[in-house]
């Protein structure tokens, strides 16, 4: 039977509605403790609840609507990115940032789509933390050189106006496009890959539903009801 744990609430001050409020989600009992005492060594900073889990995150979030929610990608129950999905349907006013044990560029990307405000790794210790958070809160964006690098390149790969036009009426996603945008060019499974920066699995699961929405059996014919659909929305 699984240890039923309870979420821990930090006693907060009556000035807390003035400072930034912060709620820490991490099954790591001294990993929380440490970012606690780092992040309330600050003034304008208050902790106003920990979790352990993804479950606990969601429901201390939605009860307290604090500033951020400081989340680290790996929790039980659901994980940091199923925790960015609730709260950006549900709770979109506030932000979460996930902490992550290391760089994942696949990861990183995917929770950032998914509304995520930001994805910071341990590696970089506490100290950071509380700049990042403030300028969260101001409506930034917190992440690291090397990831903002990681999103330069990948604006540039976008094909500028005038290429991969998406037809006014199609049920295929933006992110289902953009696979069949690679697939017209000619791009293979490992290419789009590194060009959207996906895992291969990801992209085989894209083709797979491209194809059942287009109603073909091959990538072939996926490239030829596209180009059709094009076809039919620039005669309109």
């Amino acid at each position: 039977m699984r240890e039923v744990t309870t979420p821990v609430l930090v006693e907060v001050k009556s000035d807390a509605a003035e400072r930034l409020r912060v709620i820490i989600a991490d099954p790591d009992a001294l990993a929380r403790r440490v970012v606690r005492d780092e992040l309330q060594s600050h003034a304008d900073i208050v902790v106003i609840a920990e979790a352990s889990d993804g479950v606990e995150a969601l429901e201390l979030a939605q009860h307290y609507r604090p500033d951020v929610v400081l989340c680290e990608a790996v929790l039980p129950r659901i994980d940091g990115m199923g925790v960015t999905r609730v709260l950006r349907e549900n709770a979109p006013d506030v932000r979460v940032v996930i902490f992550a044990v290391s760089s994942d560029p696949d990861l990183e990307m995917s929770t950032l789509r998914a509304g995520a405000s930001g994805y910071l790794t341990k590696d970089m210790g506490a100290g950071p933390l509380a700049p990042a958070l403030r300028g969260v809160a101001r409506g930034e964006a917190a992440v690291s050189r090397l990831l903002t690098m990681r999103l330069i390149e990948r604006l540039r790969a976008v094909p500028e106006a005038g290429n991969g036009m998406r037809p006014v009426k199609s049920n295929l996603t933006s992110r289902e496009w953009e696979v069949l945008d690679q697939l017209v060019l000619g791009a293979t499974t490992s290419d789009i890959a590194a060009s959207l920066f996906l895992t291969e699995d990801t992209v085989y699961s894209h083709v797979k539903n491209i194809m059942r929405k287009l109603g073909v059996r091959s990538r072939r014919e996926a490239v030829d009801a596209a180009e059709r659909l094009v076809s039919l929305s620039l005669a309109a």
